[in-house]
């Protein structure tokens, strides 16, 4: 049986669908993916919140598991959950400033 590589900026793509609850904007343009990897059918994203203290965990990892499994050749997700290096206003991308200045948000 031949394996055929995904290359993971799919993955990425898919994860832009999936909402900050605090803020309408992606958690990838948030800067809280820092890695994704396929391996034989399962993903494994490295990702982080923007605090310890997120009330959002749950549910937003709930997100990122249902939209990653609504790939076909995705079977598991694995999520692992770092701390360092911490978030900082530098990881989000140019979008996402942009959509927290649209909001009124300051992002220096």
């Amino acid at each position: 049986m031949h394996k055929q590589a995904v290359d993971p900026k799919k993955y990425w793509e898919a994860l832009k669908e999936v909402m900050d609850p605090e803020f309408p904007i992606s958690v990838v343009d948030m800067g809280l993916i820092y890695d994704i990897q396929m391996n034989d059918g399962e993903v494994h994203v490295t990702m982080t919140y923007t605090a310890v203290s997120c009330a959002c965990m749950e549910w937003i990892e709930s997100d990122i598991k249902n939209r990653l499994l609504a790939e076909e050749e995705v079977k598991e997700v694995h999520i692992n959950v770092v701390w360092d290096p911490p978030w900082t206003v530098d990881r989000l991308s140019p979008e996402g400033r942009e959509k927290l200045k649209y909001w009124g948000v300051s992002a220096k």
